[in-house]
């Protein structure tokens, strides 16, 4: 049986996450604490507290899920339950990239907060928004894409599942793309609350400084496969993942794609770790009969732990 976690990205967090977790193993204490030094403000607090719209902002929400999803690694690995491949959702590519050893918890942080700021100015720059497609198919929804790109920034941002997708892009743009989406037949086409039009062209300042930050980092090679979002392949060598996690946030999650080269190992069993279930529903929707155990509380490990 080959054991696969899934990390979870923007859009999964929720407040009080971690909490339980923080009340219940010293560790994961340490690990808040270490946060907060690393990123200079008391992480702990908006997430097991909030307010909501200050969790929401980029700039806390990527370290809140990867901390989060750091914790509950560690936690497994203690239990002796380690994956044998995995992969991450946009930001979630950080937490399954320490899963499998590439960068420390507090090196790989660092990068998370330089990406998160990064992201969040660039947000400011460029007036950019994303939207979510939900019942046309792919090549549909790229075609679209390809027909709007002489008037502006349109592209697909993310192939979450079959027929569900997220472009990015300006925003009369994406206003114009949601138009033409529902008039095809999408059974859903709406704008999403996000501060950026991320993976797309108009991250190119955000993509520029994580290079900067990436050329100094201290990586080293995956210990188990991780799937990369830009190539939906594994990583193979330090200087491509520096590349590739750079490019990430130009292009498009291959989520989809990802899923399926993961369950071409075989024999795989399905965990979610994390805050949130929403990959689970995307592996539901991409491969037949599969499902995910969820892992993101004290409770769930205990579960876990009685099985």
């Amino acid at each position: 049986m080959n054991r696969i976690f899934l990390f979870p990205g923007q859009g999964s967090q929720s407040v009080g996450m971690g909490k339980d977790l923080a009340e219940s193993f010293p560790a994961a204490r340490t690990r808040y604490q270490e946060a907060a030094e690393v990123l200079g403000f008391d992480l702990a607090r908006i997430c097991f507290s909030g307010p909501e719209d200050e969790l929401r902002q980029t700039r806390n929400t990527q370290p809140a899920l990867y901390v989060h999803s750091c914790i509950l690694t560690d936690l497994l690995a203690e239990r002796s339950f380690i994956p044998d491949a995995a992969a991450g959702h946009s930001l979630g590519e950080y937490s399954a990239l320490y899963a499998a050893g590439v960068f420390s918890f507090a090196d790989g942080l660092r990068l998370v907060k330089q990406r998160a700021e990064a992201m969040q100015h660039a947000g400011t720059i460029g007036a950019g928004t994303m939207a979510a497609i939900v019942g046309l198919d792919d090549d549909k929804v790229v075609v679209m894409c390809d027909e709007l790109k002489s008037e502006g920034v349109v592209v697909p941002a993310n192939f979450n599942s079959p027929g569900q997708l997220v472009i990015s892009g300006d925003v009369p743009m994406i206003k114009k793309a949601v138009e033409i989406a529902r008039a095809r037949g999408a059974k859903l086409a709406r704008e999403l609350p996000v501060s950026g039009a991320f993976h797309s062209p108009l991250m190119k300042p955000a993509a520029e400084s994580l290079t900067a930050a990436l050329k100094k980092a201290q990586l080293a090679v995956p210990r188990i496969p991780v799937v990369s979002n830009v190539t939906a392949k594994p990583h193979t060598d330090v200087e491509s993942l520096r590349s590739l996690l750079a490019a990430q946030l130009l292009s498009p999650v291959r989520w989809t794609e990802s899923i399926r080269t993961l369950n071409a190992i075989g024999g795989v069993k399905w965990y979610e770790v994390g805050s949130g279930n929403v990959l689970s529903g995307l592996l539901k929707r991409t491969i037949s009969g599969a499902a995910a155990v969820t892992i993101g509380s004290a409770a769930d490990l205990q579960k876990l732990e009685q099985e």
